[in-house]
């Protein structure tokens, strides 16, 4: 008997959000140049934040926030110094975006690549914990449990 995993009981939207986190992550890995690496690092990242805010959902008010690293800062200040970390690097992909492929060293590249990675490993293990089934009740509870009634 199969058994789900707590990422397969995540809504839908978040589910495909992080596949195609993971399928940007491997065009990363896979990119020649730099430019190419980093994008595909930041698009897998955000595609990654976009994927904890379809589960936790968007912040309200008067003035809502407006990029995913600003709702994420809202919804999830865990992961505040990622969304400062991502948040740095728009301007950067944007340039990329605009023709400037010279914008971004391998070095930056690199670094971006890896930090995509902790951080979608990171959003995983959030959004499993909240998806996954309660443990198993141990011990008397779990024995009185076990009675049936006759």
């Amino acid at each position: 008997m199969a058994t789900a995993t707590g990422s397969d009981l995540l809504p839908t939207r978040s589910h495909e959000l992080l596949q195609r986190a993971d399928a940007e992550l491997v065009a990363a890995q896979f990119s020649s140049e730099a430019w190419e690496r980093f994008s595909h690092a930041h698009l897998a990242a955000l595609r990654g934040g976009a994927a904890l805010l379809a589960v936790r959902g968007r912040p309200g008010g008067r003035r809502p926030p407006r990029t995913v690293w600003d709702m994420l800062r809202v919804v999830a200040p865990e992961l505040a110094r990622w969304s400062d970390y991502f948040a740095g690097g728009a301007g950067l992909r944007s340039a990329i975006e605009a023709g400037r492929f010279d914008a971004v060293s391998e070095e930056r590249a690199e670094q971006a690549l890896c930090a995509a990675e902790d951080f979608i490993d990171e959003l995983r293990a959030l959004l499993t914990a909240v998806a996954s089934p309660m443990p198993p009740v141990h011990g008397a509870a779990s024995r009185r449990l076990g009675v049936r009634a006759s």
